[in-house]
């Protein structure tokens, strides 16, 4: 987590603002003001529950490469409509993978075993907030 990259996440965010244009979604705003602010609410997080301090910029990294199955469920709701029962089973799993994949890279490069499920539990309700946008 020495490495910051930004240019991804930034790919990754114009990837889903432009699959929500294409559902007929037009919500740029706030796909970059969520990003921004939960971004910085786990960064406060991360930096209060371990013991070595992490930079903003990691945070916005993984946060946003990890992003990418939620273009896929953007780029699903262009086509489908997600309001059934099959859109919540997908957006359930789509949140679960999200929210575990960057929730194993914060506590493997933070050294933060058996705290998992603390940092998974407010990467869930970010990209829930982010599926959201998607499903309505």
């Amino acid at each position: 987590m020495n490495e910051t990259d930004l240019a991804g996440p930034m790919v990754f965010c114009l990837a889903f603002g432009a699959t929500l244009l294409l559902a007929g979604k037009i919500q740029f705003g706030y796909v970059y003001g969520i990003s921004a602010i939960g971004c910085l609410g786990m960064f406060c997080l991360l930096n209060l529950m371990s013991m070595t301090g992490v930079s903003f910029g990691c945070v916005a990294s993984v946060l946003g490469y990890c992003l990418l199955p939620m273009i896929l469920l953007s780029t699903f709701a262009i086509v489908f409509s997600l309001q059934g029962v099959m859109g919540i089973i997908l957006t359930a799993g789509i949140i679960g993978w999200c929210s575990f994949s960057a929730s194993k890279i914060f506590i493997s490069a933070l050294a933060m075993e058996g705290q998992q499920l603390l940092v998974a539990y407010p990467c869930a309700l970010l990209y829930g907030v982010f599926a959201l946008i998607s499903v309505f």
